[in-house]
């Protein structure tokens, strides 16, 4: 995305969605209340990471007499200090001198390439083939579960600033997964008969209009797809953008296409993003919440902690008691990925702990759903299920929740204290000299050998 592009207005949205890009920015943040320079080097960061956001969030969702310190303003808004200063630095110059465009997007396409664009080996190890050739737009890393990345659904309502899938968003065409051969995907599952769930991501599908949703699930529905037991669609629309299931053109038609999934036996379920208890204030969200339930579908609700936006026990206990009151399954607290600006947003896996042990101590049972602080990494999810003392050492106490290798799902093991880690990479194995989804050191071609084993 270069700084000057404009992003249309989808019609599927209808006539009351206004999208903001980049071309806007510079005016949005003013409202804020920064100086020319703190506004000059959050384009710059913009011209890294993706901006785009929308009138709903910008009118409905952010408090500006809180700006910038507002959680939701941070939540969509970029930074100046999102990235390193010396790496945003000269950026800035080339925009205060009116440089030209190619040679702003060189510079950021340089500082992009050393943001780890895809983590968890997206590309390199989750990419399946069919016929000896590789099925792009679609990502198989667990054996009952395949991604799907519709090829129109690869942008949102609005951007998060932390979301680990902005290399899909920057116009980089080797960064972008997608796909729009449906005919390829059925082929693929028809001779995966181990796959039973189905993940439509992206960007946010919903984005989509329903004709063209309807293109990447009803072959879904094939009768020789029968192993195929749920289909799940990961989205963020419902706070960003909820009139998608309420007063949009095409609402009714949507949740008619909902109600086909759960007629022909499968289970439907919208993996919904929620970053802060705001996001659920405005009327429309319980609203699109009731509509989507009235289907038969089931939303389950999922995000990661982050710095500066839901960094406290309090913030989740109130999250998770509202999803529920609005029959929403608490599901998954995510640590925030070793991708872009991590460092900005990241908190440390001994406060996580500490914040998602406060948080489901004081919610009922039915919020105890929830899991986590979970780490998606290269090997799988892994989970922190707490701080331990352990024949005289503190440990910390993991799991895998999900596995390449099934085999490792459940097993407890431990990792030496450390309370600066951040990630799993940060990580030392306690009582053994490796962690269970390493390989052993004879063998140099391990699959997580150069990315998982610990430095020094």
């Amino acid at each position: 995305m270069t700084e000057h592009e404009v992003v249309p207005v989808i019609p599927a949205q209808g006539r009351g969605f206004r999208a903001y890009s980049a071309k806007h920015l510079d005016q949005l943040i003013a409202r804020a209340g920064l100086s020319e320079s703190e506004r000059l080097a959050v384009r710059a960061v913009a011209t890294v990471l993706p901006f785009r956001t929308n009138d709903y969030v910008v009118d409905r969702l952010i408090d500006w007499a809180a700006a910038p310190d507002d959680p939701i303003y941070r939540l969509v808004f970029p930074q100046a200090d999102m990235l390193p200063a010396e790496d945003i630095k000269p950026i800035a110059d080339m925009l205060a001198r009116g440089a030209p465009d190619r040679e702003i997007q060189a510079a950021a396409r340089g500082l992009r390439m050393r943001l780890n664009p895809h983590p968890a080996g997206q590309l390199a190890l989750n990419i399946p083939e069919i016929a000896d050739e590789p099925l792009p737009g679609v990502q198989h890393k667990y054996p009952e579960t395949v991604l799907v990345f519709p090829k129109q659904g690869q942008t949102c309502h609005a951007y998060c600033t932390y979301c680990f899938r902005w290399a899909q968003f920057v116009g980089e065409p080797d960064l972008k997964m997608a796909t729009d051969d449906m005919a390829r995907v059925v082929a693929y599952l028809q001779s995966h008969q181990e796959v039973t769930s189905v993940l439509i991501t992206g960007g946010d599908p919903m984005i989509m209009g329903a004709g063209v949703l309807r293109h990447y699930i009803e072959p879904l529905l094939d009768p020789r797809l029968e192993h195929i037991e749920s289909i799940r669609i990961g989205t963020k629309s419902l706070a960003y953008w909820p009139q998608r299931f309420v007063t949009d053109p095409d609402a009714d038609e949507t949740l008619e296409l909902f109600e086909k999934v759960l007629a022909a036996g499968k289970t439907l379920a919208l993996m919904a993003h929620f970053s802060h208890p705001r996001e659920l204030d405005p009327p429309q969200v319980a609203t699109a919440a009731e509509r989507i339930r009235a289907t038969g579908a089931i939303i389950r609700t999922q995000a990661p902690l982050i710095r500066t936006i839901n960094d406290d026990a309090q913030t989740w206990q109130v999250m998770w008691r509202a999803h529920l009151r609005m029959g929403m399954v608490p599901y998954y607290m995510f640590v925030e990925r070793d991708t872009g600006p991590q460092g900005y947003f990241a908190v440390p896996l001994a406060r996580a702990v500490e914040i998602f042990r406060d948080a489901y101590s004081s919610v009922s049972g039915l919020c105890r759903t929830v899991r986590g602080p979970s780490m998606s990494a290269t090997p799988g999810k892994v989970c922190i299920d707490g701080v331990a003392e352990i024949a005289g050492q503190r440990v910390f106490v993991l799991h895998m929740i999900q596995a390449r290798d099934p085999s490792l799902v459940g097993r407890p093991f431990f990792a030496e204290f450390d309370p600066s880690a951040v990630w799993l990479t940060d990580l030392r194995p306690a009582f053994a000299d490796r962690f269970p989804f390493e390989p052993d050191p004879a063998d140099a071609t391990g699959l997580w050998q150069e990315e998982l084993l610990p430095a020094g």
